[in-house]
């Protein structure tokens, strides 16, 4: 521990992103990123930005963004709030309005920064464990609570809650802020984004880097009650007033305004999974079912981190956690025909 930091530093322990290989030759399906490139048209609008115009700061607003994501989704701007890619807009809200005295809830296995904003900002946490199918219970949820946030598709499972369920949490816990963070919901999933306007504790968090292709360019964004997202903008603006550059702002207003694009390589995607589900099950494996751009998927005769080394040595990775429920499970990403295949084909002989 060095003599110069702050005291709460050495606790930490911090997110470990997958793996980003130097390497070009390998089939990457760690990290969930989405196969196909992102909307020409976005391309081309952040082409138009690379003018002399990059010498002045950004709209610290980001107006043009939080027009095209009301649009999209019928709520009003001021219900909507931008951020650096997703993991920013949950930093803002883990501090924004989940630091109170009772415990936050969120599920024992899920997405593994949770935890860490919890380390970063103090707040205290209870892991609500999943039931025995790998599957969120939202009746576990009525008790006390400073706050609770899900994955819609959960992750690192891909297992999808319907809106039925997602309004039934919601109204189990009135007097504190329901986060719903549906980064993965584009790929089999129906957004809550349709019940902000009924329950004012709602608040969906979102990404660009999945379905829209972009993971390059990091937007996120919530969108919730007005109450809500002036929280966010406080602290927002006492970080960082600018944190979306000329680039993400067009790109990313472009890229919601192109449905072809998106609902083409959305498509494209799911055919993949579905495809790859049944292979994989026709190998022996175990499949939880999936709404994401990953599957979650175990065999019964063979260890995980053992099929995770056998396919790195043929150039393929996938994600091995090592977290005691889920070790004996990878998570895979859904790539391209021809990655799945190779994927596939250093399966075989299993």
């Amino acid at each position: 521990m060095s003599k110069f930091w702050s005291s709460f530093v050495s606790d930490l322990v911090p997110y470990v992103p997958g793996e980003q290989p130097k390497l070009t030759k390998l089939t990457k399906l760690n990290t969930n990123e989405n196969p196909y490139g992102p909307s020409p048209k976005a391309l081309a609008a952040m082409r138009e930005q690379l003018t002399d115009d990059l010498r002045l700061y950004p709209d610290p607003n980001g107006d043009l963004l939080k027009q095209a994501v009301a649009d999209y989704y019928g709520v009003q701007r001021n219900q909507v709030f931008l951020g650096n890619g997703s993991d920013e807009v949950l930093a803002h809200i883990f501090n924004a309005l989940f630091r109170h005295d009772k415990p936050l809830l969120f599920p024992d296995i899920s997405y593994s920064f949770y935890p860490v904003y919890c380390g970063l900002y103090g707040i205290g946490y209870d892991a609500v464990p999943l039931d025995e199918q790998f599957r969120i219970q939202v009746g576990d949820y009525t008790k006390p609570n400073a706050g609770i946030i899900i994955p819609n598709p959960n992750a690192p499972t891909g297992c999808l809650l319907d809106l039925d369920a997602i309004e039934q949490l919601v109204k189990g816990s009135p007097d504190s802020v329901v986060v719903i963070d549906e980064a993965y919901i584009d790929f089999g999933g129906e957004t809550a984004i349709s019940l902000v306007d009924r329950y004012p504790n709602l608040l969906v968090a979102q990404t660009l880097s999945k379905s829209r292709s972009l993971a390059g360019l990091r937007v996120g964004f919530a969108v919730g009650h007005p109450d809500l997202i002036e929280a966010l903008e406080r602290v927002k603006n006492s970080f960082n007033s600018y944190p979306l550059d000329r680039l993400a702002i067009v790109g990313a207003t472009a890229a919601f305004e192109d449905r072809e694009h998106f609902d083409f390589t959305r498509n494209a995607v799911i055919a993949s999974r579905e495809a790859l589900v049944e292979q994989l099950q026709g190998k022996g494996f175990e499949v939880l079912p999936s709404a994401a751009n990953f599957i979650f998927a175990r065999h019964p005769q063979h260890d995980a981190a053992g099929i995770a080394a056998r396919l790195r040595e043929q150039g393929v990775i996938v994600r091995h956690f090592k977290q005691e429920r889920i070790a004996q499970f990878l998570r895979i990403s859904i790539g391209t025909p021809e990655q799945n295949q190779a994927l596939l084909d250093g399966l075989n002989g299993l």
